[in-house]
């Protein structure tokens, strides 16, 4: 699925620009020349006013179009709506929450959830979750399902085959958790796994990371992150991958477990787990839009906002 989190926020945002899709296309619209002459010419430059009018009302028309996604007036957010803090669900709705389309009275919140409002407030459109599995996002995306995918979801070779990907909006690290009493909880280097059972998410970067685990014992992924913390408390793996940034509250509901501390370059190769939205293709405009509103969110605003969510997610 995704690449998640740090228990502090990057100043800089942009540790995997090259991944990402951040193109940006600059709108032109062109000028009509008008002939001017004498008599009867005055009644067709009258009339040629009028069709420049008529061409700029047109592009103006046109140009407000690109900026849409799906019925430009309601934007469907797909998430899992179980991924504290990144998303999750709520039985009420407040300030910081958006109404679930597909659940009958409930409401996601999390940190996707308050960029989600940030970008259509800009498109001047209204939020609402399309709540579904991880692994269904994408293809939701280009069917026509939902409109952007906002999901802790970060951009892959694969992925961008299928939709366009914005720039990151926070940038996560996945690391490996175990119990305090676990005889891997010294481990350095990821070769003091062998032979360990690990879990991670399905349809995820979590999951994928796991191979590099020399002779691991790579178990069938679970549906949540919920399921992989429950996989490790009641002892059916040995450890899990993990997001960094949601390490402290982690560590806060379970205090029996404690981060593996792997030695510099004894890691998995490319750790950093950025948090990208995704359109459909073809979208230029929009992208573009939801580049600029990515890149007015400040690192302080970040953090602040990475930190409420921390605050207020369900345990």
């Amino acid at each position: 699925m995704k690449k998640h989190p740090i228990q502090h926020v990057s100043g800089t945002f942009s540790r995997r620009d090259f991944l990402r899709a951040s193109g940006i296309t600059a709108l032109t619209v062109g000028g009509m020349t008008v002939l001017t002459a004498c008599g009867p010419a005055a009644q067709s430059s009258d009339a040629s006013a009028s069709s420049s009018s008529s061409t700029s009302a047109s592009s103006d028309s046109a140009s407000s179009d690109s900026l849409k996604l799906g019925d430009g007036k309601t934007l469907r957010v797909g998430m899992e709506a179980a991924y504290a803090p990144y998303n999750w669900q709520e039985s009420s709705a407040s300030d910081t929450t958006i109404p679930i389309e597909n659940v009958d009275g409930a409401y996601a919140d999390g940190y996707d959830v308050q960029v989600a409002k940030k970008i259509a407030d800009a498109l001047g459109m209204e939020p609402v979750a399309v709540k579904m599995e991880f692994g269904s996002l994408v293809d939701s995306l280009v069917n026509g399902q939902i409109d952007i995918i906002c999901a802790g979801m970060s951009v892959t070779d694969e992925r961008a085959q299928s939709a366009d990907f914005s720039d990151s909006y926070i940038d996560d690290e996945v690391i490996m958790v175990v119990k305090q009493d676990s005889p891997y909880a010294n481990s350095t280097k990821l070769s003091d796994f062998s032979g360990a059972s690990v879990l991670g998410q399905k349809d995820t970067f979590y999951d994928d990371l796991i191979d590099q685990i020399p002779n691991v014992n790579h178990l069938t992924p679970v549906a949540t992150v919920p399921l992989v913390v429950d996989g490790l408390m009641n002892g059916t793996c040995d450890a899990i991958t993990f997001s960094s940034l949601s390490l402290p509250r982690l560590l806060k509901d379970y205090p029996t477990l404690k981060k593996v501390d792997l030695a510099d370059g004894e890691g998995f190769t490319d750790a950093s787990n950025p948090d990208n939205a995704a359109i459909a293709k073809g979208q230029d405009a929009v992208l573009a839009k939801i580049n600029e509103v990515i890149d007015g969110i400040s690192a302080d605003e970040r953090q602040s906002m990475w930190d409420d969510c921390m605050d207020r997610q369900p345990a």
